[in-house]
């Protein structure tokens, strides 16, 4: 199973790259993990959050096969604890699909047509963090979700 982390926009801060690009790394020992950024949508001084959401929406669903399990990061999400998270992660290579999507969405959120197509949801925390931030968390996440499923000394019990 290959693992898509699709996020809105580049990152400006080193040492969330620096971050995210280890856990990156290390992930690519299990599996095969791309991160996938959509430019950032180019927008106007009148341009509404709802107009920016909108343009990102189409913008995400080009990435978007329906053959493929997609789950949304959103705040409304199911929690998980890690070892909870590692299984979620098992019982979906056990599914043989080829490919899990996580999405990071705009500063913004998620438009109501990505909301519309029932895309599995994950919340991280029941707490509002930066989009940039949550590339650290998910990618620390799926690399922890595989140490556990793997044995390694990474995640304490």
């Amino acid at each position: 199973m290959d693992i898509n982390l699709i996020v809105i926009g580049k990152t400006d801060q080193s040492s969330v790259r620096e971050l995210v690009n280890m856990y990156h790394d290390r992930i690519q020992h299990f599996t095969k993990f791309n991160i996938i950024e959509i430019p950032d949508v180019k927008t106007k001084k009148n341009t509404s959050e709802k107009q920016q959401k909108a343009k990102e929406a189409e913008l995400i669903l080009k990435y978007i096969d329906k053959a493929n399990i997609t789950v949304l990061l959103d705040e409304k999400g199911k929690e998980f604890n890690s070892v909870k998270f590692a299984d979620y992660l098992q019982k979906q290579m056990n599914t043989g699909i080829k490919t899990l999507n996580f999405i990071i969405g705009g500063p913004y959120g998620f438009d109501e047509r990505i909301y519309e197509q029932n895309f599995q949801k994950i919340a991280l925390s029941k707490m509002t963090f930066s989009h940039q931030m949550i590339r650290i968390f998910i990618t620390e996440q799926i690399y922890r979700g595989f140490s556990i499923l793997n044995n390694l000394p990474y995640h304490h019990r």
